[in-house]
């Protein structure tokens, strides 16, 4: 973690609210956490959840195809891609469930207006400057002040859904004791201004916060045994310090991780899989984690994508940008199963696309309203139904 990147996010929240806590507010369920992990770049959900029965896969895919024999079966028409084999036993123990078919009307096809409108739950034709985590705080009721931070980003990633003015985010680029170390010397750091007036008074309202959070997540947590064996790789230790978080018990309701490198126009039969398997293997360690140390009930695991990639495969061996692609929701309290209905592989909506049908906003209200039990009528969709009572 670098001092201009801790100051950056540090400075997103100028003012910091140390009224208590109020009882009134006790129904949220700020005991669970929800895992995000961005698939940056556009990930293939065609090769990562196959259609293997339908006929019309193999003809669109020829070449980049995976094979029906090679297919990992979850039920008679749909299966998981080879690499990802380690997510089996959760499927089989109904702790994996799969929204299959997420997008939205009009769909955008550029990467960052893509990613944007998955951030902010925005339609297409709008835009918004607040993720949609930030709003759902605000429409409902904010975190704990005790806690540690409203969010924690792991890794390079952006702030995404908890971008907004008023939150309080700690973004950590390192794992271990290095980053721990650093934020605290950067809360101690007397010269933290710059020279900058305006930039040290904003400093300086944000020192009970910082203070704090750097106290809480310097407290040994790196030496913490998270009670499993994460795959190599930056995305294996992003999950690592995840787990590390929160069975050290720092306390933060929403842990964002990011995987790179899906926009795979070339080369995807190499390339996809590698990102699947590092996928696979990093969720499955993490929710081992969760189970030895007890925690699996109170987290939940969901991937998105700022768009899916076009059905029929290109000339280079990938696929192009597209529209509705499947997501994972994982968790010990999730019900396991298929949400929604496959996307047809002969009915594009605009030729060359597939149709959508279930709303990536589906997904953000089970967050609200299913997992943290607050209402969000601006999500104007209803959850899918996958957390058990």
């Amino acid at each position: 973690m670098n001092r201009r990147n801790f100051l950056a996010t540090a400075a997103m929240a100028p003012l910091v609210s140390f009224v208590p806590y109020r009882l009134a507010h006790a129904a949220a369920r700020w005991d669970r956490v929800l895992l995000l992990i961005e698939l940056s770049g556009g990930n293939d959900g065609l090769n990562m959840v196959v259609p293997y029965a339908d006929p019309d896969y193999a003809k669109l895919r020829p070449t980049i195809g995976i094979k029906r024999e090679a297919v990992l079966q979850m039920d008679e028409r749909l299966g998981l891609a080879p690499e990802m084999s380690p997510l089996m036993p959760l499927w089989k123990n109904k702790e994996l469930a799969v929204a299959l078919g997420v997008g939205y009307p009009d769909p955008n096809l550029s990467h960052f207006r893509g990613i944007d409108i998955w951030n902010t739950a925005t339609d297409s034709d709008e835009s918004a400057t607040v993720g949609w985590i930030s709003q759902i705080f605000k429409a409902g009721e904010a975190p704990p002040v005790e806690f540690a931070a409203d969010g924690i980003v792991v890794g390079r990633g952006s702030v995404g859904a908890l971008r907004a003015p008023d939150r309080r985010v700690l973004v950590l680029e390192s794992g271990g004791a290095a980053a721990m170390n650093e934020a605290k010397r950067m809360v101690a750091a007397p010269d933290m201004g710059g020279g900058n007036a305006a930039l040290a008074h904003v400093l300086a309202t944000q020192q009970s916060f910082k203070m704090s959070s750097a106290a809480v997540l310097a407290k040994n947590v790196d030496k913490v045994d998270p009670g499993a064996t994460f795959p190599a790789g930056d995305f294996g230790s992003q999950l690592q310090m995840a787990a590390r978080l929160l069975v050290g018990g720092v306390q933060v309701p929403v842990i964002k991780a990011t995987l790179g490198g899906f926009d795979t126009h070339a080369g995807q039969p190499v390339d996809q899989p590698a990102l699947l398997a590092q996928l696979a293997s990093g969720i499955t360690a993490f929710s081992e984690s969760m189970k030895k140390n007890g925690l699996w009930d109170r987290v939940m695991v969901m991937t998105y994508s700022e768009f899916g990639r076009r059905p029929k495969e290109n000339g280079s061996s990938g696929t192009d940008h597209g529209t509705a692609a499947p997501h994972f929701i994982a968790g010990g309290k999730v019900k396991g199963g298929f949400y929604g209905a496959q996307p047809s592989l002969t009915d594009f909506f605009d030729g060359n696309n597939l149709t959508h049908t279930t709303h990536f906003r589906s997904m953000y209200a089970t967050a609200a309203s299913e997992w943290w039990g607050i209402s969000v009528p601006f999500l104007k969709e209803k959850p899918l139904g996958v957390v058990k009572a």
